[in-house]
């Protein structure tokens, strides 16, 4: 349950995090935007696709404290089964990345984004992926 919580709130965080960004927010934009070697975004976000992607991450929020039990719910076996496995898969993809930009792996590391994704972006991601695996395999 404490792991749950722990994931929960990490959710909250990077959702409000997002819609901040959708509602006009700049706080880190920038440094969350991959970019080339000659400091080109290689991403043009949307304020939409923040929306999106805060709705997004607010929903993670709110599956693990469902899977937490700490809010009594009638979601089939099924969903919260599957979603153990979903939700924590797509962070550890995210952690390992495009093999360009993105993730452990990428080949561009000395811009900006590249050095804050190889310290902390990365590795919050796998983090979130391996707390969300255990969860599941010792929910």
């Amino acid at each position: 349950m404490i792991l749950s919580l722990l994931l929960s709130l990490v959710f909250i965080l990077l959702g409000l995090i997002h819609l901040n960004w959708a509602t006009g927010g700049t706080f880190g934009f920038k440094s969350a935007i991959p970019t080339k070697e000659t400091g080109e975004p290689v991403l043009h976000p949307k304020k939409i696709d923040s929306a999106i992607i805060g709705v997004g991450l607010l929903a993670f929020a709110v599956f693990y404290i469902l899977k937490a039990e700490l809010i009594p719910t009638q979601l089939p076996d099924w969903l919260l089964h599957y979603g153990g496995y979903i939700i924590p898969s797509i962070f550890v993809l995210r952690a390992i990345g495009d093999f360009k930009y993105i993730g452990f792996f990428k080949k561009v590391k000395h811009t900006t984004f590249g050095t804050l994704d190889t310290k902390f972006f990365a590795p919050l991601c796998l983090s979130m992926g391996i707390i969300g695996f255990l969860i599941q395999f010792l929910g």
